[in-house]
């Protein structure tokens, strides 16, 4: 007799949506676990900032991957997937229903699809490339992916140092262009999964995403970038919530200033979310929708 399918509930939208809290109310539910697919949470000292489930919530519902990096470590999607899948697959021994819940795309494609696989980039190249960025500037890379890559230079945020970096370590080290790493064969999954998006009106998602910016300042957001700064260059610190404070903290501006860029930055990055959701064809719920959306996982929630 064949085993029942697995399915996995990913629960997809922009930031401030309101996915965390669905998740918790179907947990609690039906008594499932929750996998994270966000890429700042799993770090366990950046809490107020990343929006991170409160303790209490953590002591109702069992999480993965939220509070289980430290930011010195070097964290990537790519390692993600290595321990993401035998997670599930572990999980699935004894369940037949998990949720994912998150808004970082990558870490998403990580889990339902398996991401390219790119060459280890050796520390000589790594330290080559940082090198250059810091004495020529971003322009000077890019003009670099320009000539050995014009089809993903082209594709790519020109202003994004991160990605521009990465795109050169590759072609540095490979020889080959950064774009034909892309689009491999897709890696088959031992689970279904149960897509579905929330949404919002864009308005009353942006006037969620201010109000949260400033529940973040009231619930200590400065005390915890202060307790940071030291860190300020690492990458897990280039996101949205923290690199807009260091300034304030330098003397260099006012806190509503940089209160101000949180919030610009946030909405920039709910619209970018968006964005990157239209390639899913899946039903789409307003977060009041609740009756609507069991309605849907029942199927797979009937086990």
């Amino acid at each position: 007799m064949s085993k029942s399918p697995n399915f996995l509930i990913n629960i997809m939208g922009p930031t401030a949506v309101g996915k965390s809290s669905l998740a918790l109310i179907l947990a609690e539910r039906y008594n499932l676990e929750i996998f994270s697919s966000d890429s700042r949470q799993v770090f366990k000292e950046l809490t107020i900032g990343t929006a991170k489930p409160s303790i209490a919530e953590l002591s109702k519902v069992k999480h993965h991957f939220i509070n289980s990096r430290s930011i010195i470590e070097n964290y990537s999607a790519g390692q993600y997937e290595k321990e993401v899948i035998p997670a599930l697959d572990n999980y699935f021994k004894d369940h037949q229903v998990a949720i994912l819940v998150g808004g970082t795309g990558l870490y998403i494609d990580a889990i339902l699809q398996g991401l390219d696989k790119f060459p280890d980039i050796p520390d000589d190249i790594k330290s080559e490339v940082n090198d250059d960025y810091e004495e020529k500037g971003i322009e000077y890379l890019v003009e670099e992916l320009q000539n050995k890559d014009p089809i993903h230079a082209k594709k790519i945020d020109q202003k994004n140092s991160r990605r521009v970096i990465r795109a050169i370590q590759v072609i540095r080290t490979s020889g080959k262009t950064y774009h034909s790493f892309l689009n491999q064969k897709k890696e088959k999954r031992d689970f279904i999964p149960i897509n579905l998006i929330l949404k919002m009106d864009r308005p009353n998602l942006y006037e969620r995403i201010n109000n949260r910016v400033m529940e973040m300042r009231d619930n200590g957001l400065i005390e915890e970038v202060k307790g940071l700064i030291k860190y300020r260059n690492l990458p897990s610190l280039q996101t949205v919530g923290y690199q807009e404070l260091f300034p304030y903290l330098d003397g260099e501006v006012s806190l509503n200033k940089c209160l101000d860029e949180i919030k610009k930055n946030s909405r920039r990055y709910a619209k970018r979310q968006i964005t990157w959701l239209k390639k899913y064809d899946c039903p789409s719920f307003y977060p009041n929708e609740t009756a609507e959306i069991l309605d849907y996982l029942k199927p797979s929630l009937a086990r």
